[in-house]
């Protein structure tokens, strides 16, 4: 899920697929969670064309918890995305490999009855607007990432 911080906190999330696979010497088993940030316009936009592809590495994870942050930027320092990353499990290996993240817009249509564009450029949709069983999400990020004023 996606959302989008507006003026009046965050929107409703949309729906996305993370899909990928790696080829290379590697060995071993690994469950990663990751959190993407969207730093700018340009990042919304690639996010929201039909594939939006992520790069390669070599990793090593061992034991409960292995981290990784990451960031492509430009001469101005704008970066469109940061990455972060927490793996658990035992794997080492260097791979070539790639993932796809594309709007899920089956799901979005079915519950908001909108495109993955509509539901982060709505910024006018309310919580009490949102279907029940997202409303967790736009409450979670606003609990944890109060808004700072300048």
């Amino acid at each position: 899920m996606i959302s989008r911080r507006t003026k009046n906190g965050w929107s409703a999330p949309a729906f996305f697929n993370l899909s990928g696979g790696s080829f290379g010497a590697q060995i071993g088993a690994t469950k990663t969670d990751y959190v993407l940030l969207v730093m700018n316009e340009a990042g919304v936009d690639g996010l929201l064309k039909d594939k939006f592809e992520l790069g390669g590495e070599v990793g090593v994870a061992a034991g409960p918890v292995g981290r990784e942050a990451a960031a492509s930027t430009n001469l101005r320092l704008a970066a469109g995305i940061l990455s972060y990353s927490r793996s658990k499990g035992a794997f080492i290996g260097a791979a070539l490999k790639g993932a796809v993240i594309s709007p899920d817009n089956d799901l979005n249509e079915a519950v908001y009855d909108m495109k993955a564009g509509e539901v982060l450029t709505n910024g006018s949709m309310t919580l009490t607007q949102m279907p029940a069983g997202v409303r967790i999400f736009p409450r979670t990020l606003a609990r944890y990432s109060p808004r700072m004023h300048d």
